[in-house]
This record gives C-alpha cells, structure tokens and sequence, in this order.
C-alpha cells in the first residue's frame, strides 16, 4: 500500500526493499565545533518513508512478511544500500535485511 510520500515521490519499492529519508549530518559536535561539510559523518539512520509488499517466498509463492512499516527510525549499515536523488531531496533504498535496527 502506497504512503502518501511515496505516491508524491513516484517511486514504489519492490519485494523486501524500503525507501529511507536519511537523518541530517550533524554540523556542530557535542564541544561546540563547528564542521565544514567535507568532515560531517554520512547519516548512518533515517526515516522509513515507503516499504515493499515483502519477499517472494520460493517454497509457498507467498509474500513474507515486512517487520518494517513506514515512519520507523532504523539504523543501517554505513556503505548499505543504494542512494538515490529524486526532486532535489536524497533517499536510499535498501533491502530488509540491511537495516540493522529500528529505534523505539
């Protein structure tokens, strides 16, 4: 089921893939410096903006079911994924597995 984000995007991931709307990198640390953009971290999390129906089951020909859903905050592997610029905002779409851990 398309989220309204998705459907403003014209992108719907497929099988056991979900869209990520990674968070921004910070510009001042904790001590107050400020960081140029080439010394920022690349956001390692991010918001689940549009997930797939799930995985094609080999064995049954069902759909698994996804344990993610839309608005979850997950944490991801730093070089998961692929990344992907569309109307100016950037996005990765990883599979279900890549995603290490959902924030509660």
């Amino acid at each position: 089921m398309p989220t309204a984000t998705a459907k403003k995007l014209k992108m719907r991931p497929l099988d056991d893939r979900v869209v990520v709307q990674p968070f921004e990198a910070e510009e001042v640390t904790v001590g107050g410096i400020v960081l140029p953009d080439s010394a920022r971290e690349k956001p390692q999390q991010g918001k689940v903006i549009a997930a797939g129906p799930g995985k094609l089951l080999e064995k049954t020909g069902e759909r698994g079911q996804m344990s993610l859903k839309v608005g979850d905050a997950v944490f991801y592997g730093k070089y998961s994924g692929t990344e992907v610029e569309l109307s100016g905002e950037k996005y990765v779409i990883l599979r279900e597995s890549d995603v290490l851990a959902v924030q509660e």
